[in-house]
């Protein structure tokens, strides 16, 4: 039976230093009977000639001796078994036999309690790395983890989920120069971006074309490289988005539409019916005549300048891209919207017009669009007690924005998603194509605009440009 500090009723330090004073007392036994075997030869070979005796007490010496080697000994042995086990991850080593029989009992102890927890630990890992790596064979995003060596033709494949397989349309490849051979044109776009980075990639795959969003992620753990890469194909949402643009559009011209076509019907058949089987007409006939033609033309021409608007739309020209600084635009800018800006009694304050920093754009699209989303700002802080509207610049990483702040009642979280659209306006007399154009100028200039907005708190429009 195994005793502890707890079965003896002692503190757990006076446990502990009984045993260490056992140790101690065996190895100062030992030592002393050494000594004294010593002494016991050196006196016999000196004053007698017991030879008997003396190869005796040499032998017993001698065995002493050895023994108390074996005892030291044992436990530098066991201590390097212990640290072998950790560096190798041997879980099936213990020293149970030693808790009890060993002159270290706690020290033995504890070996087994490390152990123990080393394996513990070894073992979270291992269902920590099953749990992500079924939570990756779930997902519907292909994720390919390479082991990056110093050969190329040897760099193995760590991780290649099913996703990555059903997309890719091949096997689950053990090397990256297999796959290498079979998607040549989805591995050179991988090795584009090794450093790390995003790619739009399209690829036929089995006769059938995929749009993949690439996402490729560097890493080094303990020592080794590992290239994350990950992708999604795209085609099906895109196709959902245009879908659904498409069915936004739609509403819209056929609201404009109907609202047109509705009145123009109806006061048709009213005309019809006043001059069916009559020859002649009263005078107030005639008036009645007169103010339903007149609101079929005022009618049909709103109808004729939203078709305009539409074609305006479409027929965007083709940006005719040459250097212009930003303090040039945005002093243009500042000459052209100052006036309007000033009759409706709105701060309008253009920042860093002295500004040389260059970048190729068409200058009249562009101050084509400033001109739209500054419009938009002065009607939007109508009504404000201070009406203010900045213009300024700002670098971040490799893009360029300009942008268009207001303090004005701000935009509806349930606007901001349709304020693109065409002809889609929370404005009374607008159009409803001012952003849908500035967008579509913008994507020509390979940039984006991007809004942030807070009702009553506000709004910022920027015109995002790539900037290298």
């Amino acid at each position: 039976m195994r005793l502890s500090p707890y079965t003896l009723n002692l503190p757990p330090y006076t446990f502990k230093n009984m045993f260490y004073q056992r140790f101690t007392f065996r190895l100062i036994f030992r030592l002393l009977i050494i000594n004294l075997l010593g002494y016991l030869l050196f006196y016999l070979i000196k004053n007698t000639q017991l030879w008997f005796t003396i190869i005796g007490v040499t032998l017993i010496l001698l065995g002493t001796i050895i023994s108390l080697y074996y005892y030291i000994n044992q436990i530098r042995s066991d201590i390097n078994r212990f640290i072998l086990a950790v560096k190798t991850r041997d879980h099936t080593l213990n020293f149970k036999n030693k808790v009890t029989k060993g002159s270290f009992p706690e020290l033995y102890e504890s070996f087994n309690d490390i152990l123990q927890v080393h394996k513990e630990i070894r073992l979270e890992q291992e269902a920590m790395f099953q749990l992500i790596k079924t939570i990756l064979e779930q997902v519907p995003v292909g994720v390919i983890v390479v082991n990056n060596t110093n050969q190329e033709e040897h760099e193995e494949v760590a991780f290649f989920n099913q996703a990555a397989s059903n997309l890719l349309g091949v096997p689950a490849y053990k090397y990256w120069h297999r796959l290498k051979q079979h998607l040549p044109t989805f591995a050179t776009e991988i090795e584009q971006i090794l450093a790390g980075g995003k790619r739009f990639l399209e690829l036929k795959i089995q006769d059938k074309l995929i749009q993949l969003s690439t996402e490729v992620i560097p890493l080094n753990l303990y020592g080794n490289n590992y290239t994350i890469i990950s992708f999604q194909n795209i085609k099906d949402e895109i196709e959902q988005k245009e879908t659904e643009a498409w069915n936004r559009l739609i509403g819209v011209i056929s609201h404009e539409i109907l609202n047109s076509i509705t009145p123009i019907s109806s006061l048709s058949d009213t005309i019809n019916r006043m001059v069916t089987d009559k020859k002649n007409l009263t005078e107030d006939e005639m008036d009645d005549l007169k103010t339903a033609l007149q609101t079929i033309q005022r009618r049909s021409s709103g109808l004729l300048d939203f078709v305009k608007d539409y074609r305006l739309i479409a027929e965007l020209p083709t940006p005719n891209l040459e250097s212009h600084t930003i303090g040039e635009i945005l002093k243009h800018i500042k000459v052209l919207m100052q006036p309007f800006a000033k009759v409706k009694n709105v701060v309008l304050d253009v920042e860093q017009t002295s500004s040389k920093i260059t970048i190729q754009l068409d200058l009249k699209l562009v101050e084509q669009v400033l001109i739209n989303l500054i419009t938009n700002s002065i009607y939007a802080v109508e009504n404000r007690e201070h009406p203010h509207i900045n213009v300024n610049y700002r670098l971040e990483n490799t893009k360029l924005y300009i942008d268009v702040t207001d303090n004005g009642k701000g935009i509806d979280a349930n606007d901001l998603e349709k304020i693109f659209v065409p002809f889609y306006t929370t404005r009374k007399n607008g159009s409803g194509i001012g952003l849908t154009i500035s967008r579509n100028i913008m994507k020509m200039h390979r940039g984006s605009i991007e809004v942030v907005s807070m009702p009553d708190n506000g709004t910022t429009f920027s015109l995002v440009f790539n900037y290298v």
